[in-house]
């Protein structure tokens, strides 16, 4: 059985009940997310072997969140201790024409101050086949930017193979250095790359021309992409695949979702889901991420159908409350066979 390692942040999240803004909640639903660890867990769900790396407090949050994790079936054993805070993020839902806010109270976590050396990256990846990281993660600090280019530098020299998803978050380069700084250096060491229809634009300047996503309407010409996989890859020579996921629009309730898969020689569309009731789309990349280390790792040479399995499966997490996508194999392979009914399983 393949086994992933995956390293970054978990925070415990905070959500407004239903759809009530922050200003109108008395009280908080209380989970754990982030999306490094959301991979891991979908990948666990799948039956991988899934180990999440991070950096954590010794207390009681901590704790629960470890419990959490080991619930789900993945693999805590390589998490390490120290600092002084668990970080935090508040959602409030969004409905129709609002849209979702996020706020975060990360800021001094403990794996915000994390440091070079203090992860045995030749322990961590004893046995290990697949390596993912996030945009997220070097967006915290120098410290932890710099912890993740010697997890990718020791998967380079170990043979394991190295994804990312870009996942630029404007809210979080507030350390003095921008994405464009630092994002380069590890996209270098990857393998494979995925990134949304804005990621690609906002760290590197690369996007489909004449391409607004606010302006789709929830429909989206899939093959202008093909552009920035090849101009990813010409910045990045190392990487054999690039991914999108193409999200449309109509509303907060309501998108259209896909994506493409650009292997050099082939772009390969995926069908296209309209998602017409969202109940939490948070985590919706990470959920398409699982789904694609999954499809790519279980369907050796058919990058059609791990790009479908990534899309299904990421359809299905929109159904889900929570980060993490808690879906079975025979529940993706059903949807992606046109089973989208919803009709009442016996």
């Amino acid at each position: 059985m393949p086994r992933i390692i995956t390293f970054g942040e978990i925070m415990l999240r905070l959500s407004t009940p239903g759809y009530l803004r922050f200003g109108q909640a008395r009280q908080f639903d209380a989970t754990f997310g982030g999306g490094e660890a959301n991979v891991a867990v979908s990948l666990a769900n799948f039956g991988m072997d899934a180990r999440f790396v991070t950096r954590l407090p010794d207390n009681d949050i901590a704790k629960s969140c470890i419990k959490d994790l080991r619930s789900y079936g993945v693999d805590t054993s390589q998490i390490i201790f120290g600092g002084d805070r668990v970080g935090i993020y508040f959602l409030e839902t969004g409905a129709v024409a609002r849209p979702s806010k996020v706020v975060y109270d990360r800021a001094g976590s403990s794996i915000a101050t994390i440091q070079p050396g203090m992860i045995d990256w030749k322990k961590v990846f004893d046995g290990a086949d697949w390596f993912h990281w996030t945009g997220i993660t070097p967006a915290l600090s120098q410290g932890a930017a710099d912890v993740c280019l010697e997890a990718i530098r020791a998967a380079n020299a170990l043979g394991v193979t190295v994804s990312c998803d870009l996942n630029y978050r404007k809210n979080l380069w507030r350390y003095g250095k921008t994405a464009g700084e630092i994002m380069p250096a590890l996209v270098e060491g990857c393998d494979i790359i995925l990134g949304n229809e804005e990621d690609a634009d906002k760290v590197f300047g690369i996007r489909p021309e004449g391409f607004d996503v606010t302006a789709t309407g929830g429909t989206i010409d899939q093959r202008r992409f093909q552009s920035v996989g090849e101009q990813l890859m010409k910045k990045f020579p190392r990487a054999k695949k690039v991914i999108i996921t193409l999200r449309g629009s109509v509303n907060a309730n309501h998108n259209t979702w896909g994506g493409v898969l650009w292997d050099g020689k082939t772009l390969y569309e995926s069908p296209r889901y309209d998602i017409t009731h969202i109940v939490d789309r948070v985590g919706g990349g990470d959920s398409f991420m699982g789904g694609l280390i999954y499809g790519l790792l279980s369907y050796p040479g058919d990058d059609q159908k791990a790009l479908n399995f990534a899309v299904a499966a990421s359809c299905l997490k929109h159904t889900i409350f929570g980060d993490y996508n808690q879906v079975t194999v025979a529940e993706v392979e059903n949807l992606m066979k046109g089973d989208a009914s919803g009709r009442v399983s016996r």
